[in-house]
């Protein structure tokens, strides 16, 4: 087996947490065109310390905690600038940003766990509607119903979603 630096196992961790660490480093940052310059210094980083990285631990606490240097070094090279956060208050949200997404994690697996469970024809309503950004006045038409019941039912699936969301949030919670 090729070593770890060269598995497809750590570019499929480094892929999958793409999106989490960019929003992690902007929050960090208060600047997104930045926040991208960061996130690819961060990767640069990760792959020049991937030996130092242990399998089976947390992949993206890992690249969090190397970004939070990228992003030191990014704020003192960026001292000119007019709006720069004090040390203390990138070290606070850099903890509160990776608890919070830790929680967001936890509701992105339930309501996709709850999505599953609906009947079909709820999920094809919720997929038409929000991952094919379809009109309602199309899907509507599509299924020989008024926008108006087509919104209600939209509705009732969104409440349905949200209640089995905070269920399963509350029994991993607990």
């Amino acid at each position: 087996m090729p070593p770890f630096s060269m598995s497809d196992e750590f570019v499929k961790l480094l892929t999958n947490c793409q999106d989490r660490l960019y929003a992690y480093i902007v929050t960090l940052m208060g600047n997104r065109d930045q926040a991208r310059d960061v996130l690819q210094e961060t990767n640069i980083v990760l792959w020049r310390k991937v030996d130092s990285f242990k399998p089976g631990t947390d992949f993206h606490a890992w690249a969090c905690k190397i970004a939070y240097y990228q992003v030191l070094a990014a704020r003192r090279d960026a001292t000119r600038s007019r709006i720069v956060f004090n040390d203390k208050l990138v070290e606070v949200l850099s903890t509160e940003v990776q608890d919070h997404q830790e929680g967001l994690e936890s509701r992105r697996r339930a309501l996709q766990n709850c999505i599953d469970e609906l009947p079909a024809r709820h999920r094809q309503l919720i997929q038409r509607r929000y991952l094919d950004a379809m009109p309602l006045k199309k899907i509507a038409s599509e299924l020989g119903r008024t926008v108006t019941s087509t919104t209600v039912a939209l509705y009732r699936i969104r409440l349905a979603l949200l209640q089995c969301v905070r269920a399963r949030t509350a029994e991993t919670n607990s």
